[in-house]
């Protein structure tokens, strides 16, 4: 595969693979995430390659994540959201399955499945600027690809909460103390790290190692294999609801979330229903200027409620 999207090297029997969108915040649209699956497998079958380091492009982020504004399409056709995150799950299977040891290389921001890569990868390394982050709860998903699955094993139930259902910055030192990573250095001496820790990863036998990897990933394992399907169903179900939809246009519109607003009754709850299937008639986004009717589909050309014609997209 030509990557657009991300790049991968080979050095010293080390395989370094880059988010490389620093201006998207190194943020998974579908094609990153294809491209990340090839570059995990493709390290998983050279044997020449005994350490696979996950890194970001720049300094700002490591990855912050789904690609909001790719996500937007889903309001529209919800059930198409069930193949991006089948695009999710095969890079995550294949990162996990690789049969090497993998390094977090952490150079900036971790947000949301930015941090679920984190937690993929066997070992982390951050520089000291950076902070982890789970924002879920405020933006209308649910880190039901790993976070929900894997805090708690990594940090525990109680923090594993706090970081879910709160959402607050984890600074990079108390991360290093919950266990999130492995160590914390100084920005300028995040590569001399990560080269060290490659170092005495190489100096292990690989067939030894293979198989401690797979004893230690059992509770992750399980926890992944129980949960993972689910997760990409509801989600799916989800994908253009209210919340998810609240979420999306006020990161657009880069406004607060109206939280308010989504503990308001819903007018209908029949909408509720269709939004969990396709919209052949649009997205609710129309009023009827005659009578006042809210939410109706965008393609509609005559108000259900008065009948009179429809002029005012909105």
């Amino acid at each position: 595969m030509n990557y657009e999207k991300i790049s991968s090297e080979i050095q010293d029997h080390c395989a370094t693979v880059t988010i490389n969108r620093p201006r998207a915040y190194n943020a998974l649209d579908e094609q990153t995430l294809r491209e990340l699956e090839d570059a995990f497998r493709s390290a998983a079958n050279d044997d020449a390659v005994s350490v696979l380091v996950l890194t970001g492009a720049g300094e700002r982020a490591f990855c912050t994540g789904a690609d909001l504004k790719e996500q937007e399409q889903f309001l529209k056709r919800p059930h198409d959201y069930y193949k991006w995150f089948g695009a999710f799950q095969d890079m995550h299977d294949q990162l996990r399955w690789i049969g090497k040891p993998t390094i977090a290389r952490l150079n900036g921001i971790v947000v949301g499945g930015g941090n679920e890569l984190n937690l993929a990868c066997d070992l982390a390394i951050a520089a000291d600027h950076i902070t982890i982050r789970q924002i879920g709860n405020s933006r209308g998903s649910v880190a039901a690809g790993g976070a929900t699955q894997w805090l708690p094993i990594f940090i525990g139930d109680r923090r594993a909460r706090e970081m879910l259902w709160l959402n607050e910055e984890i600074p990079a030192q108390k991360a290093l103390e919950w266990g999130l990573v492995n160590q914390v250095v100084p920005y300028a001496e995040l590569d001399a790290a990560v080269d060290a820790m490659v170092e005495q990863l190489l100096r292990k036998m690989p067939e030894v190692m293979r198989y401690t990897k797979t004893q230690t990933n059992f509770w992750k394992e399980f926890a992944w294999s129980q949960t993972v399907m689910h997760a990409r169903d509801w989600l799916t179900l989800h994908a253009a609801s209210d919340e998810v939809r609240e979420g999306l246009e006020s990161f657009r519109e880069k406004r607060a979330v109206d939280y308010e607003k989504l503990r308001q009754p819903h007018p209908s709850p029949l909408l509720h229903k269709e939004r969990e299937m396709a919209l052949p008639w649009g997205d609710y986004t129309q009023t009827c200027e005659h009578c006042g009717a809210a939410r109706l589909p965008s393609e509609m050309k005559f108000c259900g409620n008065c009948g009179n014609a429809l002029t005012n997209d909105q």
